[in-house]
């Protein structure tokens, strides 16, 4: 098998308030970890100087400076994140983003969402309810507070008290409590879904406009691969990018050597809303792509993905090249302490996918980004992910 000498890899991040100099800074992270656990030499540059989408380079061996002798991986990481509409998207006050968060929630109801969420992934769809429930209950308990008085047949005069100390159990009790499950946050993750899923604000599909002229320009560059890996949020952004491109160039990316990996994906998140017909459209475009490979990296203790679906075939293409699932455990890439320390806290769980292990395991995503072997190899799980 033919080493990769250069790539360039495209990602997606997910629906996380981190710009491309964060996410840069956490890929340096895990590289490092990922590195002493394999046992390779990794080298993290600097950004590249206005750079946009944030680019720099990786490059990995085993210590010697060329191949054969050694093996030396020079990788171009393109950051395509989109913290200004997470920014964005939770800038309002608190009122607003309740108000917003709800009105995405009734959206997704009525276009057959979360229908489709429990019919294929009932913890997805659990994943789904939970932060809704919780604050309609605190909601309830907030207008019970409120109106107590009234219980027990006193005058309404004193609701004066009673309505203030609604409000104070709401703001000064439940808000902090909530921030344990990112509440809010998860509000602006769903108002982003309906955004991507219906495609009819304005300053979206610009935006992924403007991302796919900036990635086209990040193809042009010679490698012996193109990566282009997503996380959560990120891929329904991928599938939106590179669809665009498709879209305008059905060739693109006739003679090269592409991936397309999905790391706990969320494409179902938008695409099973009734509305996503051009979501779904670009999902089979990037499917039929004889050009392209597409990974579905999945994990069974994730909640936040939808496990064991296929998603170009729940999309509406049963038709087409189906993604090749990879399902992968995070227990066999951490200690067993580390594993028990975050194993409730599902948004970390969420997040393992792109970030360093413990010990050596079947995925690992510095070495599917910048490992000399070719992408496609974590389809086998029988081969070696660094040539010994």
């Amino acid at each position: 098998m033919k080493l990769i000498e250069k790539r360039v890899v495209l990602h997606f991040p997910g629906f996380e308030p981190l710009d491309g100099a964060a996410h840069r800074a956490r890929y340096e992270r895990s590289a490092r970890q990922s590195a002493a656990v394999w046992g390779y030499s990794i080298e993290t540059d600097a950004p590249e100087a206005g750079s946009d989408p944030l680019s720099f380079e990786v490059t990995t061996g085993n210590g010697a400076e060329t191949y054969p002798a050694g093996w030396r991986t020079k990788s171009r990481i393109h950051m395509v994140d989109h913290d200004v509409f997470v920014r964005r998207l939770r800038s309002g006050n608190t009122l607003s983003q309740i108000i917003a968060g709800f009105r995405s929630f009734i959206q997704i109801v009525l276009e057959g969402g979360m229908l489709g969420y429990f019919r294929h992934a009932w913890r997805f769809g659990l994943f789904f309810l939970f932060p809704f429930l919780l604050t309609a209950l605190a909601i309830a308990l907030t207008a019970q507070i409120a109106f107590l008085p009234s219980c027990f047949g006193f005058s309404a005069w004193h609701m004066l008290w009673s309505g203030p100390l609604g409000l104070c159990f709401f703001i000064f009790a439940f808000l902090p409590f909530s921030e344990r499950f990112h509440t809010l946050h998860l509000f602006a993750d769903w108002e982003m879904a309906v955004a991507l899923g219906r495609m009819n604000r304005a300053d979206f599909n610009e935006w992924l406009e403007d991302r796919a002229d900036a990635v086209r320009k990040a193809l042009d560059e010679e490698a012996d691969e193109y990566v282009i890996s997503s996380h959560s949020m990120g891929s329904n952004v991928a599938a939106h990018v590179i669809g665009i491109l498709l879209e305008r160039e059905p060739d693109l990316f006739k003679g090269k050597r592409v991936v397309f990996a999905t790391l706990g994906s969320a494409i179902l998140q938008c695409a099973l809303l009734s509305s996503a017909t051009q979501l779904r459209a670009r999902v089979g475009l990037i499917a039929r792509c004889p050009d392209i490979s597409w990974l579905d990296v999945q994990c069974l203790t994730d909640s936040i993905n939808f496990y064991k679906v296929p998603v170009v075939a729940v999309s509406g293409h049963p038709d087409a090249p189906q993604a090749k699932m990879i399902l992968i455990r995070v227990k066999q890439m951490l200690t067993r302490e580390h594993y028990r320390k975050i194993r409730k806290d599902q948004l970390r769980v969420h997040r393992q996918y792109v970030l360093g292990p413990d010990l050596p395991a079947p995925f690992d995503f510095t070495i599917l980004t910048s490992g000399p072997m070719p992408a496609f190899v974590f389809a086998n799980t029988d081969e070696k992910r660094i040539p010994g």
